[in-house]
């Protein structure tokens, strides 16, 4: 700063809070978009296994905190901060698969962001489908062209405004249903989807972490803070701990009218449910939240992007990208990708999601479980072949 002073931030995140929190904050803030902020994925890896939902919610727990542990140390063992550098230290050579994957998951996030937001503020604020989408595309221009610091304030915010109005709905909403879910767990019922295992509700709970492990590309940047193991280790179950926490509050509330179809098949369940139970004096504070956290999401994945950008440049000898460069290359891709969802084009890409999600299993979780935990366990182990990559 030209004033030669450290905010309050600057001095929180230097300490503490940047060593084991903001990590968690990040991971969170981009996952929390679409599915958590709409309630639609809580239905699908938990609420509609009905009182056996919450083993969906601890093989989340568990999958986030694993994997974000072993990233973190990965990270600052070899000191990578972008995920160009980090693939090559478990894939080699083969780096490139996950970048195309990376790239391709991005572009499809961004278009249903962009659309959900368009269509959320216009059902809640009663502003325009491309007022929303507008909206979108310029915040997400403007913290990108301030880069890091305010990025991780905007998301620091943004995790106190999500908690605020997740734990307000949740009031609202479990005030008046509480006696059902206590209903439904003392029954055991699960009649949405029928008799179901334990094993079966957990392992959907992994699935999800494997279907949603790129986004631990988006905490990288970050992770430079973090100088010694137990950093890494504590700050990766806390990015578990910060992301499951929402989904038990979703779920719980999902609860209380389960098995009702007209909220488990909704869109949007959190709308469906507030209307029923605090009717639509809350709901442009829910379009509020959900706005600002589906700018989260498209903050974090472009900013990755730059990222890997800035690092292959530094290593070509060049200059980094300039504010205006960061700015026009995260306008440009959400312009693209806005296109992409008015044409049709991504609803064959969304087809594909499944198979891109497997991808991130094979060419990342996989290689992350094994080669990586080798690598931080004995981090000069065939030293001289991984550099060849």
């Amino acid at each position: 700063m030209k004033s030669g002073k450290i905010s309050f931030f600057d001095k929180l995140a230097a300490g503490k809070f940047g060593e084991y929190l903001i990590p968690g904050i990040v991971f969170q803030s981009v996952l929390i978009a679409g599915g958590y902020a709409t309630g639609r994925e809580v239905v699908q890896y938990g609420a509609r296994f009905g009182a056996l939902g919450y083993w969906g919610a601890i093989g989340i727990f568990i999958g986030f905190s694993i994997i974000s542990a072993l990233t973190f140390e990965l990270a600052r063992t070899f000191k990578v901060y972008n995920y160009r550098s980090f693939a090559k230290q478990i894939l080699w050579k083969f780096w490139p698969i996950y970048e195309i994957l990376y790239i391709a998951i991005t572009i499809l996030v961004l278009a249903i962001i962009g659309s959900a937001t368009g269509n959320i503020l216009n059902e809640t604020l009663g502003l325009s489908y491309w007022v929303g989408v507008i909206l979108v595309i310029v915040v997400v221009g403007i913290l990108t062209f301030y880069g890091r610091g305010v990025i991780e304030r905007y998301k620091t915010i943004g995790t106190i405004l999500l908690y605020a109005g997740y734990i307000t709905f949740a009031v609202i909403v479990l005030s008046q249903t509480w006696g059902h879910v206590m209903h439904e767990f003392a029954i055991e019922d699960t009649s949405y989807v029928g008799p179901v295992g334990i094993e079966t509700v957990l392992w959907i709970g992994l699935l999800y972490v494997g279907y949603n492990s790129c986004v631990e590309a988006t905490t990288l940047f970050t992770l430079d803070r973090q100088t010694k193991r137990k950093h890494a280790i504590l700050g990766g179950f806390i990015a578990g701990a910060l992301t499951t926490i929402p989904f038990i509050l979703a779920y719980l509330c999902i609860l209380g009218f389960y098995p009702s179809e007209e909220v488990l098949n909704a869109p949007v369940p959190w709308l469906r449910m507030l209307n029923k139970t605090a009717g639509s004096g809350i709901i442009p504070l829910y379009g509020l939240v959900v706005a600002w956290t589906f700018i989260e999401s498209g903050t974090g994945f472009i900013h990755a992007i730059i990222e890997r950008i800035n690092s292959n440049l530094q290593e070509l000898g060049k200059k980094s990208l300039d504010r205006k460069q960061n700015a026009a290359i995260a306008v440009g891709i959400l312009v693209f990708a806005t296109i992409l969802s008015r044409i049709g084009i991504i609803d064959l890409v969304a087809r594909g999601y499944t198979y891109m999600a497997y991808g991130f299993i094979i060419f990342f979780i996989i290689p992350l479980v094994t080669i990586g935990t080798i690598r931080i366990i004995k981090p000069t182990w065939k030293k001289e072949f991984w550099a060849k990559a």
